[in-house]
């Protein structure tokens, strides 16, 4: 039976019956109580990658991107020190609002090629594109278009600008059209909804023009167009909901670094813990 004294005159006997704690766990880490944290290399890690990807990895990314870097780790472990060191994701919290292009007809423009079939192991196979909108300082608004490939939901060309003009989405197309005459190895398909800057006589003259399959979603369906959908959600998510409202020229700059850090940072589970840029390359070394 324990008869010590602590520091405040109390029995240890009456401390471990009112805790109801095991005499040999409070032994057992008593005699830990000064050995060195093995942890510590570990922990200074995660918070350094959870600092430079600014509070947008949850323990699971987190798993995958401390394998890149020589640490085959269990999540468990790594979702235990994650809680230890006070490291939450906490930035889908936020619904995001969709905003909604649709001035044109009722009616068939173009057939729903890709019907939700968004997967494909050819680069510049299957794209998709769709309009967003932000909120800026003096009630400006910003809006940004992008052009993603479905094959490893890398971002190829993007604009942005302050009004949903048709250029907004021809520029990017544009761009994108010169990366396809390059490098697309089959006949590529442009998903987008049925925004009236797809329906405009420019937009569907300069696919014919280049051979590009026009894939449209059903009226009201975003479904159809999820993954731009769902990178909406992430770039809204971990750069702009909860930060306060910008002057259109920082959010612009602001949307292009985060471009950058999605195509060649951020990693995704399904390519393999790999970023959209590296899965690309590493695909192109081992098919050459």
């Amino acid at each position: 039976m324990v008869y010590e004294l602590n520091q405040d005159g109390f029995k240890l006997r009456d401390i471990l019956a009112v805790t109801q704690l095991p005499e040999s766990t409070y032994h057992y880490h008593l005699s830990r109580k000064d050995q060195p944290n093995k942890d510590e290399p570990l922990e200074r890690l995660i918070q350094a990658i959870f600092e430079e990807h600014k509070g947008n990895y949850g323990y699971r990314r987190m798993t995958v991107e401390l394998k890149a870097h020589g640490y085959h780790v269990n999540h468990k472990r790594v979702k235990r020190l994650m809680s230890k060191l006070d490291l939450y994701c906490t930035k889908f919290s936020h619904k995001t609002r969709r905003y909604n292009s649709y001035q044109g007809r009722v009616g068939t423009i173009a057939q729903n090629r890709l019907n939700r079939r968004f997967s494909t192991p050819f680069p510049l196979q299957k794209l998709v594109t769709d309009v967003t909108e932000f909120k800026c300082l003096n009630d400006e608004k910003l809006y940004l278009s992008p052009i993603m490939d479905l094959y490893n939901r890398e971002i190829i060309s993007f604009k942005v600008a302050k009004r949903p003009h048709l250029q907004l989405v021809l520029e990017p197309l544009d761009e994108a059209l010169t990366t396809i005459r390059k490098h697309a190895p089959y006949r590529t398909t442009l998903h987008s909804d049925q925004g009236w800057h797809y329906q405009h006589n420019s937009w569907v003259k300069t696919l014919k023009k280049h051979s590009v399959f026009q894939s449209m979603s059903r009226k009201g369906n975003c479904l159809d167009n999820s993954p731009m959908e769902n990178f909406f959600g992430l770039l809204k998510q971990e750069m702009y909901h909860g930060e306060e409202q910008v002057a259109y020229a920082t959010l612009k700059k602001r949307i292009g670094h985060y471009i950058h850090y999605y195509n060649t940072k951020r990693i995704k589970i399904k390519l393999s813990g790999l970023s959209p840029v590296n899965y690309r390359k590493q695909d192109t070394q081992c098919v050459a």
